[in-house]
């Protein structure tokens, strides 16, 4: 099971990566659909939330937690001042890269274990409330923005 679900994390990281070069800069500061969020931030968005990913696996602190509150806890064109296009495929690829080299090291065992923002009390009750859970979740994050961005294609 645990491979499986790494597989479909793996097959959206890779779907994202194939798009990221192929787009010229007018697609990433086009909005998806009228008044929706632009490419840019949708990748940014989604280097924010792998970041996320980083405390509550438990695997240390964030590596970009200035991008959150630009690309997530604020909508698109809140924020005048983003980070470059160049800057966010970069901090994409170190995202993906460290989620990779860290899921690969857990056991299935591991998987199963609560995240960290879960109490004892409450995965106890709620068993479900485990790494592999989250993974699924932002799994299928990944494949929705996913599917925004597709939109852009020319």
């Amino acid at each position: 099971m645990v491979k499986m679900v790494i597989d479909s994390w793996n097959a959206q990281v890779n779907n994202v990566n194939k798009l990221i070069d192929t787009f010229t800069d007018e697609q990433w500061n086009t909005e998806v659909s009228l008044n929706r969020n632009r490419g840019i931030y949708l990748l940014g968005h989604l280097v924010a939330v792998n970041d996320r990913m980083l405390p509550l696996l438990g695997f240390g602190e964030q590596a970009f937690p200035h991008l959150y509150d630009v690309f997530a806890a604020k909508p698109d064109k809140a924020v005048e001042d983003l980070p470059t296009l160049d800057e966010l495929k970069r901090d994409w690829h170190q995202s993906v890269k460290t989620l990779a080299t860290l899921f690969n090291n857990l056991t299935p065992e591991e998987w199963f274990a609560k995240h960290t923002a879960v109490s004892e009390e409450d995965f106890a009750k709620e068993p479900h409330r485990n790494r592999m859970n989250v993974i699924l979740s932002r799994t299928n994050h990944l494949a929705y923005h996913l599917g925004q961005l597709n939109l852009l294609k020319k």
